[in-house]
């Protein structure tokens, strides 16, 4: 039995955070039924055209969801929804501030409503404040939560290049999620949740702001470690870029004596302590490039092996893709979409006794008469609703 089998969740959704923590869901056994706007869905699909001619974020987030298209300002489209909601166990929406409750979906109405429903609403400062009203997108709360103002070189500060905040707030949702789930369990009663994109990310910004605490940010030093020296790259004579990271005065010793090969350099006043190595970065990267500028980088690796020294090649995504780690693993599957079988990646946790479901990628509005036929509306409403451009 697959750990979510048997509850189903609702999903007014759009754009990352709230369909990757449903894509969680599903990836457990949830029913996910994803409520679709008819005149294009999810404004995600039309982000690019990357996987054969549809969006790498809406493959990505929405495998093995039904996705059901209503015009949510139709008076029937509110009945279906109602009809859904009714055998719901979640209720999950990202929509702007506002929007559910001008629907008449807010979450106070559905609680009162369907007292055993959880409801979780995400969105981009929260539910209150002065910024509640306030448009948010991934890398607008990058920069509000001081994320890009610590990302970058010296001279240029950078937004990550992942969707951070959508993805921890998703993952938060998620795990509010379950947790609510729990908690009906013991009391039978739904739960109210909510996060939001500045919240969650303020939650991993917890280190540098309480670095600043002590009178500064941490320094933007683009790949390398800010305060510990060597840890960062180094480029090979064939023109490789390895990453180095060495943790204490022990591993420096090995890494003068069989990676440089200049032992002398471990007891070098300018290079004798952490310290003193950040102090002269400069001077240390010139006498490592010395080195390393006669050696490829798969001898750079070999040598770091040799002395255990941690290490890493950068390297591209298409060299990630065909990582032999995660093939030797086995983690890669295959699921169906509209363009045909696509690969995809198995969520990173892995259960005993438990296979991931890896279901298809919807079309927009897939499912939709089938779950309007299950709901009870027979051919003919649907045929009228289509229509009018209510599904």
């Amino acid at each position: 039995m697959l750990p979510l089998e048997g509850i189903t969740v609702v999903s007014l959704e759009q754009a990352v955070a709230a369909p990757f923590a449903t894509r969680q869901l599903a990836d457990l056994g949830a029913r996910v039924i994803k409520v679709e706007r008819p005149d294009g869905g999810d404004f995600a699909r039309g982000y690019d055209e990357a996987v054969r001619g549809i969006s790498s974020h809406f493959v990505w987030l929405n495998r093995s969801k039904e996705s059901l298209t209503l015009d949510l300002k139709h008076a029937d489209a509110k009945l279906v929804l109602h009809r859904l909601l009714e055998k719901a166990d979640v209720f999950v929406q990202n929509l702007a501030p506002g929007a559910t409750e001008r629907l008449g979906f807010g979450t106070q109405v559905l609680r009162k409503k369907y007292p055993r429903l959880i409801v979780c609403d995400l969105s981009g400062y929260g539910s209150s404040g002065p910024y509640r009203d306030k448009k948010a997108y991934d890398m607008l709360v990058q920069a509000e939560a001081g994320l890009i103002s610590i990302t970058g070189t010296e001279e240029t500060p950078c937004k990550v290049g992942i969707s951070a905040a959508d993805i921890a707030c998703g993952m938060y949702a998620y795990s509010g999620i379950l947790t609510a789930l729990l908690v009906r369990s013991k009391t039978g009663q739904g739960v109210t949740l909510e996060t939001s994109l500045l919240d969650a990310l303020g939650e991993w910004m917890s280190y540098p702001a309480y670095y600043t605490f002590g009178g500064s940010a941490p320094q933007r030093s683009g790949p390398n470690h800010a305060t510990i020296a060597p840890y960062g790259p180094v480029r090979s004579g064939d023109n490789q870029m390895v990453y180095i990271g060495l943790q204490n005065e022990r591993e420096w010793k090995k890494f003068c004596e069989l990676v440089l090969k200049r032992p002398e350099l471990f007891a070098d006043p300018r290079f004798d302590s952490n310290t003193r190595r950040v102090q002269n970065r400069a001077q240390l990267d010139l006498a490592m490039q010395e080195i390393f500028q006669n050696l490829t980088g798969a001898e750079i690796i070999a040598r770091l092996e040799t002395a255990q020294i941690a290490n890493a090649r950068m390297n591209t995504m298409q060299e990630f893709v065909e990582h032999p780690q995660l093939k030797a693993r086995g983690r890669w599957r295959e699921v169906g979409s509209p363009v045909g079988p696509l690969p995809a990646l198995l969520p990173p946790v892995t259960m005993e006794n438990v296979e991931t479901v890896m279901n298809d990628v919807p079309a927009l509005g897939q499912q939709t008469d089938a779950i309007l036929g299950e709901l009870g509306f027979d051919g003919e409403t649907i045929a009228g609703w289509r229509r009018e451009k209510m599904i």
